[in-house]
C-alpha cells in the first residue's frame, strides 16, 4: 500500500500547484493520503470525483461539514482544512486503479480551479489573505 500511495501522491505533487500534504510526509499509515488542494472545496472534489470512495477531512469527522479538529490541530488553516481529501489505500487496491484515480483527480481538479475567482486571482499573483472581503 506504501507503494500506490507514494504512487498516487506523487503523481499528485508533479500535476498539481497549490497542494499541502496533511500530516508528516514519513510517519503515517501507509495507505494514507490526505491532500489539501487550495482553491478546490473538499466537498466540491468529492461530488466531482464520486467514482471514487474519499473524504473530506480526517476520519474522525468525516459525517461533518466542518473543518478537520484533527487537521486544525496539526495547524492546517480552516479554510485549507475545507479543501481537503483523505484517500485511504489498501491491500486490494490495485496499480490500474490508483493510475485512473491520479489522473482522474488532477482532471477534475483542474475544472473546478477553472471555475474559481480565487484561484485566477492567485494566479495574477494577487495576494488574497490582503483582500478586505465584505460580510454578506
Amino acid at each position: 500500500t506504501y507503494e500506490l500511495r507514494m504512487r498516487l501522491q506523487t503523481y499528485l505533487f508533479d500535476h498539481l500547484d497549490h497542494l499541502e500534504l496533511n500530516g508528516h510526509p514519513t510517519e503515517r499509515l501507509p495507505g494514507n493520503l490526505n491532500v489539501s488542494f487550495a482553491y478546490v472545496e473538499g466537498e466540491a472534489l468529492m461530488m466531482a470525483i464520486k467514482h471514487v470512495a474519499v473524504s473530506s477531512g480526517s476520519a474522525c469527522t468525516s459525517a461533518s461539514l466542518e473543518p478537520s479538529y484533527v487537521l486544525r490541530a496539526c495547524g492546517v488553516s480552516e479554510d485549507l482544512a475545507h479543501t481537503s481529501i483523505r484517500f485511504g489505500i489498501g491491500r486490494f487496491n490495485t496499480e490500474a486503479e490508483v493510475d485512473f484515480v491520479k489522473k482522474y483527480v488532477v482532471e477534475q481538479v483542474a475544472k473546478l480551479r477553472e471555475m474559481s475567482p480565487l484561484y485566477e486571482m492567485a494566479k495574477e499573483g494577487i495576494d488574497l489573505s490582503k483582500i478586505e472581503w465584505a460580510a454578506h
